[in-house]
C-alpha cells in the first residue's frame, strides 16, 4: 500500500475541487450580448472597456477575465459581448449599469442592366447632378470583397475623402495595398464566430470574400463601369454600381462557417467610427422584437449619426407577417423583376421553333436529339428509359418543380417544360439544357411531336432579351408585411431590382453546376431581397450626394413618395407570388424605385430621433427595453405615439372597431420651389371613408412646413382582410406628386 503524502492529497483535492466547479461551467458557456447604461461608469475608470473588464472580472471564477471578453462596442450598442456560464449570466444582471441580455445567435442572408431599367443615364437625372454619388461612402455587412474585381478599378476618382477614418486589415491572402480609392476599407470581425465554436479553423482569415454574396452586394451598389461583363454569353454589356462613383467598405461579419451578430455588431460599430455615409444590410432575424434585436438598436445607432441603413425585407414570400428588419428607422426592401429575359429556343426538325426562359450556362453542341412527350415528368420512373433524347413535360398541376428535378436526375439529353408559371424564372438556371415555354408554345411542339414519327430538335442559348413586358413583377419570394416587431409602420417601404441580377463574383468561386461541372466566371447571375437592399443603398447614395444635408428619414420619404406602381404596359404591378394579381402595400411597399423622381420629390416626410422613441414609448415597452435602444436613459415619454411622421399609413381595426376613427397627422417639408401650392387627391379605399384636411397645402417658401390630418371612419371589414389606398399630393404645376399608401386591415397586428 502506497500513502500519499499530506500537501499531495491536500493538493490534489484542492485540483478536483476546482475542476468540480470549472467543468460544468465550460460546458454551458455561451456568448451573449450585453446592454449596459455607458452613463452609470463609474469615474474611476478611464474607458468602458475596463469597466466592462472590471465587471466580467467581478462575476468569473476563472482568472482568465480577458479572454471572457469578445468585443467592446463604441457606437452601435452601448455594451460588450462575452463568454458566460449560466451562473455568470444571472450574476451580471445585478451589476451595476446593467440593462438586458441576449444570447448570440445566426442571423439569415438574404440571397448590369439593372442601372438603366432605373432609368439612370449620363444625360440627365440622378447621375449627373449627384456626380454619380462622388464621395459618398458605401458600407456593407456581408461576406466580403474580392479586391481583383474590374468593378473596384478607381479610375478617374479623386482623392479619398479627409474625412475618412476607415482601414484596410491585413489577412490571409489580402494586404491593405490591395484597396484603392474606391475600395477604402476592408475589415473582417470573426471574434463571436470564434467564440461560439472554439476549435473551428476559418478557411479565409481576413477580408476576402470566398462566397461571392459580399462581391455582389458591393458591386450592385457601388461598383464602377466594366466593359465587356457577361455571364456565359447572357447579360452581355457594361456593367457598374448604381452610384458608380461612391466608394466602398467592406465589413465581412458573415463567414462560410456562421455569421453570428456578435460579429455584425461590432461590423456596424466600426462602420459607424469610419464614417459611412450609408449602410446596406442584406440580412436579419425573423420574429424578435425591437428591444431584443441588436441590428435594429444597432441600426438606431447609425441614424442617429446620420448614416442611411437599407435593409432587405427577407425571402419568406409569399406568406403575410414574413419579413423581417421591419424597423421604423431602417429602409426595408422588397425585390422584383427588371426588363430582361434570358432565354434558350428549342428549334424543331420541321424548320419551326419555339424561345423561352433558359439561363443555362455551359457550351452546348446543338446538336438533334429525338424529342419525346412524357407530358407528366412527376416521376422518375417514366424517364428510366428514355436515354438520348429531349424530354418535353407538361406542368399541368404545379409540379414544375418536383419535374424539373426528375429530368434533372435522369440521364436524357434535355428537357423542354411547358408552364404558364410566371415564376419560371427561379428554375431557369439548371444544371442541364432545359427551356421553360408557355402552353401556347407548347402546343405546337406537341402538335410536331404527335404528327412526326421522327421528331427532333435541338436548343440554342445564350440569348437575352431587353424590353420585356411587362414589367417590373414583384418577385414571389420577396417576404411580405405587416412587420410583426412594429406593426404600427407600413412595411416594406419600397421595390427595386433583386431578381436575376448581374454583378461581380469572386474568380476562384463557383458560380453554377452544370452537367461538365463546377463553373467560374467573374460575373455572376443571382437572385434575392439581397440584390434589391444594394440597388437602394446606391439610390440612397446618389441622393446624399445631390443633398447632403437631407437627414436618412428625408431620403427615404423621396424614395417612397416618387415610387410608381405602375409596369411599362401602364398596368398595376404584379405580384408573381400571387397569381399574377396586383401586388399591395403589403408585398411592395410604396412601389417601385424610381432614382430620378426621387432626386426632386418636392416634399418630404422628415423625422427625428424624438420621433423615434415616441413611437417605442407608444409600443409600451419597459424604460430598460426602451433604454436597450436608444443607449441612454436621457430620453423623454412625455408625447407617445405610434403615428410616426412616415410617408405611408396602415390603420388596425379588429370587428368591435366598425363605428371608429383613425387619424394620422403628418407634417411635410417643401423642398421645391416657393409659392408652391399641392392639392390633395384620394384615391379611394374600399369599404371605407378616409378623408385628408386641409385639401390644399400653400407653401410660401422653400422648406417650409405644413401639417395636414388623415381620417379613417366607417370601417367595414370583412375579418382577416385588407382594402387600399393612396394620398397624392399634386403639386398645382403637375410637376411634381408626392403619393402614400393606404393600409386598412382587420389582419391582428400581434
Amino acid at each position: 500500500m502506497t500513502i500519499l503524502p499530506t500537501f499531495w492529497c491536500s493538493s490534489l483535492c484542492f485540483l478536483s475541487l476546482i475542476l468540480a466547479q470549472l467543468l460544468p461551467t465550460f460546458a454551458d458557456s455561451d456568448t451573449y450580448i450585453i446592454h449596459m447604461d455607458s452613463s452609470l461608469m463609474p469615474k474611476a475608470f478611464s474607458t468602458h472597456h475596463h469597466w466592462y473588464l472590471n465587471t466580467l472580472s467581478s462575476i468569473s471564477i476563472t482568472p482568465q477575465t480577458s479572454s471572457k471578453l469578445v468585443y467592446t462596442y463604441v457606437n452601435a450598442i452601448g455594451g460588450f459581448s462575452a463568454i458566460l456560464s449560466s451562473s455568470e449570466l444571472e450574476s451580471i444582471k445585478n451589476s451595476p449599469g446593467y440593462i438586458s441580455s441576449i444570447k448570440d445567435t445566426t442571423v439569415k442572408v438574404d440571397t448590369t442592366h439593372s442601372y438603366q431599367f432605373l432609368g439612370l443615364n449620363s444625360d440627365h437625372g440622378a447621375w449627373p447632378v449627384s456626380n454619380y454619388g462622388t464621395d459618398v461612402i458605401i458600407g456593407l455587412v456581408d461576406t466580403g470583397i474580392w479586391p481583383e474585381s474590374r468593378s473596384y478599378n478607381d479610375n478617374g476618382l479623386t482623392q479619398i475623402p479627409s474625412r475618412w477614418k476607415g482601414e484596410c486589415e491585413s489577412g490571409t491572402k489580402f494586404d491593405p495595398s490591395m484597396c484603392n480609392k474606391k475600395l477604402i476599407g476592408a475589415r473582417f470581425f470573426n471574434k463571436g464566430l470564434l467564440a461560439n465554436n472554439p476549435n473551428l479553423t476559418i478557411s479565409m482569415n481576413s477580408a476576402r470574400d470566398t462566397d461571392g454574396h459580399g462581391t455582389h452586394t458591393s458591386s450592385t451598389a457601388g461598383g464602377s463601369n466594366v466593359d465587356g461583363a457577361t455571364f456565359f454569353g447572357y447579360a452581355s454589356g457594361s456593367a457598374r454600381g448604381v452610384a458608380p462613383k461612391a466608394r466602398v467598405a467592406m465589413y465581412k461579419a458573415l463567414w462560410e462557417e456562421g455569421s453570428y451578430l456578435s460579429d455584425i455588431i461590432a461590423a456596424i460599430d466600426g462602420a459607424i467610427s469610419d464614417g459611412v455615409d450609408v449602410l446596406s444590410l442584406s440580412f436579419g432575424l425573423d420574429g424578435i422584437p425591437l428591444y431584443s434585436d441588436p441590428v435594429a438598436i444597432a441600426t438606431f445607432a447609425a441614424m442617429e449619426k446620420g448614416i442611411f441603413v437599407s435593409t432587405s425585407a427577407g425571402n419568406e414570400g409569399p406568406d403575410p407577417k414574413s419579413l423581417h428588419n421591419g424597423t421604423p428607422w431602417v429602409l426595408t426592401v422588397a425585390a422584383g423583376t427588371i426588363d430582361r429575359e434570358f432565354q434558350g429556343s428549342v428549334v424543331l426538325g420541321n424548320g419551326d421553333s419555339v424561345t423561352g426562359i433558359s439561363l443555362y450556362p455551359a457550351n452546348y453542341s446543338s446538336t438533334e436529339y429525338p424529342l419525346v412527350y412524357i407530358e407528366f415528368c412527376n416521376s422518375e420512373s417514366s424517364l428510366k428509359n428514355v436515354g438520348q433524347k429531349i424530354v418535353v413535360c407538361l406542368d399541368a398541376n404545379d409540379t414544375l418543380s418536383e419535374q424539373v428535378y426528375n429530368v434533372g436526375t435522369a440521364k436524357v439529353v434535355g428537357g423542354v417544360f411547358i408552364t404558364n408559371n410566371r415564376d419560371s424564372s427561379s428554375f431557369a438556371q439548371s444544371s442541364f439544357p432545359a427551356v421553360f415555354i408557355k402552353p401556347e408554345d407548347g402546343e405546337k411542339v406537341v402538335h410536331y411531336i404527335k404528327t412526326d414519327s421522327n421528331s427532333n430538335g435541338k436548343f440554342h442559348f445564350q440569348e437575352t432579351a431587353l424590353g420585356t413586358k411587362p414589367a417590373p413583377h414583384l418577385a414571389s419570394y420577396s417576404s411580405r408585411g405587416p412587420s410583426q416587431s412594429c406593426p404600427f409602420i407600413l412595411k416594406p417601404d419600397i421595390m427595386a431590382p433583386g431578381d436575376l441580377i448581374l454583378a461581380s463574383w469572386p474568380s476562384n468561386s463557383p458560380v453554377t453546376v452544370a452537367n461538365s461541372g463546377q463553373l467560374y466566371n467573374v460575373f455572376n447571375i443571382i437572385s434575392g431581397t439581397s440584390m434589391s437592399c444594394p440597388h437602394a443603398a446606391g439610390v440612397a447614395a446618389l441622393l446624399r450626394g445631390a443633398n447632403p444635408d437631407w437627414s436618412p428619414a428625408a431620403i427615404r420619404s423621396a424614395m417612397m413618395t416618387s415610387a410608381y406602381i405602375l409596369d411599362n404596359t401602364k398596368n398595376p404591378i404584379t405580384d408573381l407570388g400571387s397569381h399574377n394579381r396586383p401586388a399591395t402595400p403589403l408585398d411592395m411597399g410604396a412601389g417601385h424605385i424610381d432614382p430620378n423622381k426621387a432626386l426632386d420629390p418636392g416634399l418630404i416626410y422628415d423625422a427625428s430621433v424624438e420621433d423615434y422613441v415616441s413611437i417605442l414609448c407608444a409600443l409600451n415597452f419597459t424604460g430598460k427595453q426602451i433604454q436597450s435602444i436608444t443607449r441612454s436613459s436621457s430620453y423623454s415619454c412625455s408625447n407617445p405615439s405610434i403615428d410616426l411622421n412616415y410617408p405611408s399609413f396602415i390603420a388596425f381595426f379588429d370587428g368591435d372597431d366598425s363605428g371608429k376613427v383613425k387619424e394620422f397627422d403628418r407634417i411635410v417639408t417643401n423642398v421645391g420651389e416657393a409659392n408652391s401650392v399641392y392639392t390633395a387627391d384620394l384615391n379611394s379605399v374600399t369599404g371605407v371613408k378616409v378623408s385628408v384636411t386641409p385639401e390644399s397645402l400653400k407653401f410660401s417658401k422653400k422648406y417650409e412646413k405644413q401639417r395636414y390630418k388623415l381620417r379613417i371612419e366607417d370601417v367595414k371589414l370583412e375579418r382577416f382582410s385588407s382594402v387600399y389606398g393612396s394620398l397624392t399630393w399634386v403639386e398645382s404645376n403637375g410637376e411634381r406628386v408626392v403619393r402614400s399608401p393606404i393600409v386598412v386591415t382587420s389582419i391582428s397586428p400581434n
